[in-house]
């Protein structure tokens, strides 16, 4: 099948062509119809698969006849993050360059006086991460009763990152006369519910059941001790000669953490998370996109929808909290065909975390042998983390010297004889100090006529 026959216009056809695509995958196949019939639609696909240009090229054609109004934007797509609301943006403009549509980017970290202008002109696709949104609506820069076609991408993501509360915000300031696309890698229960009650008759759209992961990407795991993690990290990009590479870690301070740590390595490493300024996440992703950066150390903001070609490598640091994000995680690898390699390096507390992952994609993962896959120098201990300031080893050898000190002071002195005094608390008791006595000698500055009680005392001489 050819995009000839899914029933787009002409100026999409063109634009399609001359991004060297031919063919549609699967979920473009299916969803592109149904999306043009105007009917609400829930697609399901794995990461990686053409979601977002599932949606956008039909948007495209709803879209053009028509004339957006001020402040009132004909179309909604909600994104979980600004890197995906970026790339949807970056979609319009590519497959709409023969359609006159405008389009407004309503993300985090950018000034509102540049936002403002584009919705004052007017919108017909108007992207946003939730919060933004929600900021425009309270300021009464946007009004959302236009809205013909409202779009959920990566619900699932949005679930996670407790968007679902602001979701339903925004769905009741939609006209009841909408057509509502909700897009998702996975469908736990609570993205069911709010498909339940807020699309009509929706039709479900899968391609592959939930949770799968692509034949292109072979993944491995690696157990190995916690303090060894780096080391085993470093030792595989060195033996598999990465020519690019995805590191996902947990926590955002680990990001910078690993990263510090591989450029003092000399690896050619930058890291990518939520606390960065958004000028920051842009230029640090098209480094990465252009071939400009090796290694890119991330957050799990980088896990879901983006499209990054060619990463030959994707490395979990850290064993995802959530089994999903394992199959998000590893599907930024072996995109379009291509084939991709995945490791997970674990510790053995993580039993539990890769049992769950393994339940959940209905495989076990392959073990990584590291003793005949790594050189014999990679995992030497010169090589191995160190800890702030000083080295397992030197701590161990002033812990066993501490009872020594110890003893030492509790030897009995030899320049003094020992005494028959009483001991308290194993010392010997302080000697008491004489008493003071009190003296007829007025304090400084008083007077003649000073009362007794603020006498100055004066101590005999011993």
């Amino acid at each position: 099948m050819t995009f000839d026959t899914l029933g787009l216009s002409d100026p999409v056809l063109r634009a399609v062509a001359e991004t060297g695509y031919t063919q549609p995958t699967p979920i473009q196949e299916k969803a592109i119809p149904t999306v043009l019939m105007g009917r609400d639609m829930v697609g399901l696909a794995q990461t990686g698969t053409g979601k977002t240009a599932g949606f956008t090229l039909p948007m495209i054609d709803i879209l053009a006849a028509g004339r957006a109004k001020a402040r009132m934007p004909r179309s909604l797509i909600l994104e979980p993050t600004r890197e995906l609301a970026a790339q949807v943006a970056e979609s319009f403009e590519k497959y709409g360059k023969y359609n006159r549509l405008t389009h407004a980017l309503l993300i985090g970290g950018e000034s509102f006086d540049g936002q403002d202008k584009l919705l004052d002109r007017g919108v017909d696709v108007l992207i946003a991460t939730p919060g933004r949104l929600l900021d425009q609506v309270e300021r009464g820069k946007v009004l959302l009763r236009d809205v013909k076609v409202f779009v959920i991408d990566e619900a699932d993501r949005m679930l996670d990152m407790g968007f679902i509360p602001d979701i339903e915000r925004v769905v009741k300031l939609l006209t009841p006369l909408r057509q509502t696309l909700l897009f998702s890698a996975t469908m736990p229960p609570e993205i069911r519910r709010l498909a339940d009650a807020y699309m009509i008759n929706p039709k479900e759209v899968a391609v592959d059941r939930s949770a799968t992961t692509a034949v292109t990407v072979s993944d491995v795991v690696a157990i190995v001790p916690d303090r060894d993690k780096r080391a085993t990290l470093r030792a595989i990009i060195r033996t598999d000669k990465v020519s690019s590479a995805l590191i996902f870690c947990n926590r955002k301070r680990d990001v910078d953490i690993l990263q510090r740590s591989l450029v003092q390595h000399g690896f050619d490493a930058a890291a990518l998370h939520g606390d960065l300024a958004q000028e920051t996440r842009t230029a640090t992703l098209d480094s990465f996109r252009e071939g400009r950066l090796t290694i890119l150390v991330a957050s799990d903001v980088a896990a879901r929808g983006l499209d990054i070609p060619d990463v030959s490598h994707v490395f979990n640091f850290d064993v995802p909290y959530n089994p999903e994000d394992y199959v998000h995680r590893i599907g930024r690898t072996g995109r379009a065909g291509k084939a991709g390699r995945a490791v997970t390096i674990a510790t053995p507390a993580d039993g539990k975390s890769l049992d769950a992952i393994q339940k959940l994609i209905g495989r076990k993962i392959e073990r990584l042998d590291l003793e005949g896959s790594l050189d014999d120098s990679a995992l030497e201990e010169t090589d191995r983390p160190r800890g702030r300031g000083r080295s397992r080893s030197n701590g161990r050898a002033r812990a066993e010297a501490v009872p020594e000190r110890r003893d030492a002071k509790e030897k009995p002195r030899t320049d003094k004889p020992r005494t028959d005094k009483p001991r308290r608390n194993g010392r010997p008791a302080p000697k008491p100090r004489p008493a003071a006595e009190l003296t007829d000698e007025p304090v400084v500055g008083m007077g003649d006529h000073v009362p007794a009680f603020l006498q100055k005392p004066k101590r005999k001489a011993v």
